[in-house]
C-alpha cells in the first residue's frame, strides 16, 4: 500500500507527522511487515525523535543552525535567498527517507520516538510525503 500524507509547515522547525502515518499503516491492514516513509523534496528532511520535551527539538534546530549557517560566501545555489542551498545542505546531511517496523499493525515506535518533518526553509511550504507499508 502506498499513500501520499501533506504536511503544512510555518518555516524552520519540527513537525510531527507521527498519527498521520500511524492511521495510513492502520488503513494498510498490514499486521507485521516495513513502514518506509519518504519526503519529497530537497529542502526539507524527516527525523525520528524525542516527541515529549520540545526543547530536544528546539536544541537540535539550534545545533543544525550552526552547522550550515546562511549566507556563507562559497555557496552559489541562493536564486530562492539565503536559506536556499543551508536548506539543501540541511536535507543531505538528514534523511529523507525513514524504514520503521510494523509489529501487531502498530509501528515499532519506542516510548518517546515521534516521526517529524523537518523543514530547512523560513518560508511556509506544503510537504508531501509517501507512506509504503508491506508485509
Amino acid at each position: 500500500m502506498n499513500e501520499k500524507l501533506t504536511c503544512e509547515t510555518r518555516g524552520q522547525g519540527l513537525y510531527e507527522v507521527t498519527g498521520a502515518v500511524e492511521a495510513a499503516v492502520r488503513r494498510a491492514g498490514v499486521s507485521d511487515g516495513l513502514c518506509t516513509v519518504f519526503i519529497q523534496h530537497t529542502s526539507a528532511s524527516l527525523t525520528i525523535q524525542e516527541n515529549a520535551d520540545p526543547s530536544a527539538r528546539r536544541d537540535l534546530e539550534a545545533w543544525l543552525k550552526r552547522l550550515v549557517p546562511e549566507k556563507d560566501a562559497l555557496y552559489t545555489h541562493t536564486a530562492e535567498g539565503p536559506d536556499d542551498m543551508p536548506s539543501h545542505i540541511k536535507a543531505a546531511l538528514t534523511s529523507t527517507t525513514l524504514s520503521i517496523p510494523v509489529v501487531d499493525g502498530k509501528l515499532a515506535l519506542g516510548t518517546w520516538q515521534g516521526i517529524f518533518v523537518w523543514e530547512h526553509r523560513h518560508a511556509a511550504m506544503r510537504r508531501t510525503i509517501v507512506v509504503h507499508v508491506g508485509p
